[in-house]
């Protein structure tokens, strides 16, 4: 099987690899690429483990081809910190305890983000909403959301 080359931006950072014309992203980011952050627990696009973001938007990796980053900007939980300096999302779910097995985390985490990017100041039902996409089977998913929601109120407060 010919390989298809693929030059992208990876968490900020210019990217080139080599990859199987139908391998998903996530495989590409978990075995080429190292980044394991995103999980596989479907391969389905239903639990929403494996979210990034590509130029932005929010995806599922399992369900996205490799070939189909070029060109393209992919955030991945890697990304999220800013060196040593957890994203204000992490800091808050480490503190609300809204983590468990941590399978799910990362994926919550950059669905949590995007929200925020989008809306920084989301409803409690449009938390829901946006991260109904992303199952937990560990946790309940209040101390998910009220994290996501004092991080929203903690970073508006900052940005006065």
């Amino acid at each position: 099987m010919t390989k298809i080359h693929v030059t992208t931006t990876i968490n900020g950072e210019p990217e080139e690899f080599l990859c199987d014309p139908n391998e998903t992203m996530l495989d590409a980011l978990r075995n080429r690429l190292g980044l394991t952050g995103a999980k596989e627990g479907c391969a389905t696009g239903d639990c929403g483990a494996c979210s990034i973001t590509l130029d932005g938007t929010l995806v599922c990796a399992c369900l996205m081809l490799a070939a189909e980053s070029d060109g393209h900007e992919i955030t991945t939980i890697e990304g999220m910190a800013e060196g040593e300096n957890l994203h204000p999302l992490q800091t808050k779910f480490l503190e609300s305890a809204a983590l468990q097995c941590g399978i799910c985390t990362p994926g919550f985490l950059i669905a949590a983000k995007a929200l925020l990017d989008e809306n920084p100041d989301p409803t409690e039902t449009e938390v829901r909403f946006w991260l109904a996409g992303n199952l937990c089977r560990c946790t309940g998913y209040d101390k998910i959301i009220r994290a996501v929601m004092d991080t929203a109120a903690e970073m508006r407060e900052a940005a006065q």
